[in-house]
């Protein structure tokens, strides 16, 4: 499957109503963009299956559910080798405190971002869960004390500053 999709500004309204509220209905969609609802539908589908949309999902409130503690972990991985690598993602992303893991360049391997019931289940998680394992080297804490949701994600206007090959127009 290629990089980047062929997106018209149909595609693009599409994806910052559904971005916003994913739980529009075709009907409300199909007004909200202009189409007929069987067009959204077919238009919508389309976008799932090139990949442009991946799934639908609840936002949580961590607190809410007893994890009122967030934080970022760096975690520094050695030797980092693809075998070492693949163990240690499989065994944080069976643990229940993790919220989401990526793959870093960099001084740091990982950065895992975490939810926890209070300082001393972090410092549990970090010991018992990281830092006792062989191939962890290092790990760097960091507490979240606020967040804040950035808007949909569409790809860059033509002409954005590092956007080559633009492959998509929208509406001025």
């Amino acid at each position: 499957m290629s990089s980047s999709v062929e997106l018209s500004p149909v595609d693009l309204e599409i994806l910052r109503v559904l971005q916003n509220d994913a739980r529009t209905s075709n009907k409300e969609l199909a007004a909200a963009v202009g189409l007929a609802p069987s067009t959204c539908l077919d238009r919508v589908a389309r976008l799932r299956e090139t990949g442009v949309i991946t799934g639908q999902h609840a936002q949580v409130d961590a607190a809410k559910l007893g994890r009122p503690l967030e934080a970022f972990l760096f975690v520094q991985v050695r030797p980092h080798r693809r075998p070492l690598v693949e163990q240690f993602v499989e065994h944080v992303l069976a643990l229940p405190e993790i919220r989401a893991v990526y793959h870093l360049t960099g001084p740091d391997d990982f950065l895992a971002h975490v939810a926890t019931t209070s300082a001393a289940e972090l410092q549990r998680l970090v010991l018992d869960e990281l830092t006792s394992r062989d191939e962890v080297a290092r790990v760097h804490t960091n507490l979240v004390f606020q967040q804040w949701q950035g808007g949909p994600l569409l790809p860059p206007e033509e002409g954005e500053p590092g956007q080559t090959g633009a492959r998509i127009r929208r509406r001025g």
